[in-house]
């Protein structure tokens, strides 16, 4: 009784008010949602509208029974939230879920069953898959485990480090893929550690950006097919599947099996920043793992599925992101889920954005209907906690809505452009009629962001969904074979070429003019105004054999191959060569669109077109070449790039320079290593001033400047 009175004195909370199954409890607060440690317990509060009872249950960390079942009393619950502190428990050894018991009438779009426990939504940890590819033991009953989760760890002076969009270079990776392999030589292949023993080599590769997949908690066991032909069993190896969406994958960590995971995850990202990388986050808000009227269920669907869940009037599941169920985004508990959980990756974990899997359906209403205004979107361009953080669109879902250009964005979202994808890749192809829009696009896409600027633009080449570099100049036709799925997966409208022949070859001619094309690739990508993207791998030539969609692929057809870094040094070079000169020449990162008014400076305009005429650039539907001079407002540099996809060569008449200037070269993808590309600031001059001879499907990249090029450069 004495110590209840010193608790007392203490704090008025500190006290327990009501036993429940032998335990001490009071009403918790029902904010913030999840489980939150207070002084001498820990507060368990969750949302449902329409059950008509909670019980909470408690297992010690890794037992199979509860050791506990304590139903909330009615008095804890506040509107529609069921919130209690439970004193005495070992917060770091127990593990916990919900039983919710309501009705059962799916045409209504209820699924209530109190026989299932449930995972918490807000959980920060969840336990069950602490090890990747580990068979779980599925006879048991809570396969998800919700943890409790300290916020103890030491951030130091790290703050996200606010990189200019517009000076961003985005390296998209894969945290098992990159370091995976065998060869990757790091002390924890797949891992958060092992992700950062790689940090020296992105740092010297030039990226300032790192665009992860999945890192919530998602279960890569639950795909049920195998390889055809080996038996292998196949995975969920992306994850674009989450589990739950506040929780770092704990098989994702070295510490994993210990529930260390959040803070390896954390130290992963305060050294990235240390290097000058951000980080941003691939988040998948349209689907969950929960799937249709089939699939399992693992929280949502027995916590209030018919809140969280975009339903028919029959009670069946809208499916407009592809995987069975779509999530209900502009439900108001819904909407303020997503911002709670950007605002606690942000705020725990210092990430710096977020790129959004299939964001148009963000935008559609509770019955599927885009939304004019949709207020999810509006809310996260505006949210206080948000308000520098990246946003990213993937402006398109498998519903058809597509809004490349058109994406709701309040001043704050970028986009994956799509159509800036398929026109270089047709480009590149040697497709006749695109030279004008391959203008439009390497210009920053007006057409789609002239009220929001370049930095709307997020141009990409390849990325996970889709071929590699390497296959997209070495396949005509996707060979998906090994995903079990006849291979009528993946995309078909790939605009990609074989230069010859399908797949490997021994031809050098064929071998080398893939090299060209990826350089080519790399050329225009990093000249090109907006946010440039790379696919992990792709600056060694890493490829999928083929296999255009390797979601199911733990293995090599996925991995980062190290020993490439050696074998394909020539690539690797030409793109590290590539993103320091994007560094140096400020007048490719402009962030806005270029008008083609005359600067004062040189007397040129920002931005001029060229064919092998000087000022003469060819549009017609048989033109495979154009070029581009650009002219910088603040010093006085001009680049020219010439871009000839022809399979012939052309003498290209070079724009005249005023002010003692000179055009010196950069790059000739046509050219053999090591004279393909130079260290900016080391281009040698023109012999011939006025002429150059562009190779067959090749890139040209001259600087315009004095011979002094530290009086001329940008830092």
């Amino acid at each position: 009784m004495s110590e209840t009175r010193s608790e007392q004195v203490l704090r008025v909370d500190a006290y327990p008010t009501h036993e429940v199954g032998g335990y001490r409890v009071r009403a918790g607060k029902p904010f913030p949602f999840g489980a939150n440690v207070v002084p001498g317990g820990v507060s368990f509060s969750v949302f449902s509208d329409q059950a008509t009872s909670m019980t909470l249950v408690v297992y010690k960390r890794g037992e199979p029974e509860p050791m506990a079942e304590l139903e909330f009393p009615e008095e804890f619950r506040t509107g529609s939230v069921f919130a209690m502190t439970v004193f005495g428990l070992d917060h770091e050894n127990i593990e916990y879920g919900y039983r919710a018991d309501g009705p059962y009438d799916p045409v209504t779009g209820h699924r209530f069953d109190a026989r299932q426990v449930l995972s918490d939504p807000y959980a920060r940890l969840i336990a069950g898959r602490d090890v990747w590819g580990v068979e779980p033991d599925r006879s048991r009953g809570y396969q998800y485990r919700s943890r409790v989760c300290l916020q103890d760890f030491d951030w130091g002076d790290d703050t996200p480090l606010g990189i200019p969009a517009e000076d961003l270079v985005v390296y998209e990776a894969h945290v098992r893929g990159f370091t995976r392999h065998p060869n990757s030589g790091v002390t924890a292949p797949g891992t958060f550690a092992g992700l950062r023993e790689k940090i020296p080599y992105l740092k010297e590769l030039g990226v300032n950006c790192i665009e992860l997949l999945p890192v919530f908690e998602f279960d890569e066991s639950d795909n049920p097919r195998s390889n055809p032909e080996t038996g292998e069993k196949l995975f969920d190896y992306w994850g674009y599947n989450t589990v739950s969406f506040f929780a770092p994958k704990a098989g994702y960590a070295a510490t994993g099996r210990y529930g260390m995971q959040g803070d390896e995850f954390r130290t992963l990202i305060k050294d990235l920043h240390a290097a000058g990388i951000e980080v941003i986050l691939d988040v998948v808000f349209n689907h969950t793992a929960e799937g249709n009227e089939q699939g399992p269920t693992i929280s949502f669907k027995g916590l209030d599925n018919a809140t969280y869940y975009m339903l028919t009037p029959e009670g069946y599941y809208f499916n407009f992101s592809g995987t069975g169920n779509t999530v209900n985004c502009n439900h108001p508990v819904v909407r303020n889920f997503v911002l709670d959980c950007l605002r606690h990756w942000v705020a725990d974990y210092h990430i710096d954005g977020f790129r959004f899997d299939l964001a148009a359906i963000l935008g559609r209403s509770l019955d599927g209907t885009p939304l004019p205004n949709p207020p999810l979107l509006e809310l996260l361009a505006y949210d206080p906690v948000l308000r520098h953080t990246k946003l990213i669109a993937e402006a398109w879902d498998a519903g058809g809505l597509y809004e490349v250009g058109n994406f709701p964005a309040y001043g704050r979202w970028a986009e994956w452009n799509g159509k800036y994808r398929d026109t270089v890749r047709r480009f590149l192809k040697g497709d006749p009629g695109v030279t004008g829009e391959l203008a439009t696009r390497i210009a920053g896409s007006p057409d789609l962001y002239s009220s929001r600027g370049t930095a709307a633009s997020v141009n990409f080449l390849t990325a996970h969904d889709g071929f590699s570099l390497a296959d997209l100049v070495s396949y005509n036709d996707k060979h998906n074979e090994a995903n079990g799925e006849g291979n009528n997966d993946g995309a078909n409208d790939n605009n990609s070429w074989n230069c010859g022949a399908e797949g490997p070859t021994d031809d050098p001619q064929i071998n080398a003019l893939r090299t060209r094309q990826m350089k080519n690739a790399l050329a225009i990508l990093l000249t090109s105004q907006g946010i440039p993207m790379l696919l992990s791998g792709d600056e060694v030539g890493r490829t999928q054999q083929g296999n255009n969609n390797t979601y199911c692929q733990d293995n090599e057809l996925s991995w980062f191959d190290w020993d490439q870094v050696d074998d394909n040094a020539e690539l690797l070079r030409f793109t590290r060569e590539m993103i320091a000169f994007r560094k140096r020449h400020r007048e490719l990162r402009s962030t806005c669109h270029p008008t083609g008014r005359v600067r004062d400076t040189l007397g040129l305009p920002d931005i001029s077109w060229h064919g092998e005429r000087a000022w003469q650039p060819d549009w017609s539907a048989d033109s495979r070449l154009v070029a581009v001079a650009r002219c910088g407002a603040g010093d006085d540099d001009v680049v020219y790039v010439a871009m000839n996809s022809h399979w012939e060569p052309h003498d290209l008449e070079l724009p005249a320079l005023p002010g003692g200037r000179s055009w010196h070269l950069f790059a000739d993808t046509g050219a053999e290593a090591p004279h393909d590309i130079r260290t900016p600031g080391t281009e040698p001059e023109l012999d011939n001033a006025g002429k150059y001879l562009i190779g067959p499907r090749s890139v040209v990249i001259l600087v315009g400047r004095t011979n002094d090029p530290d009086e001329s450069d940008t830092p």
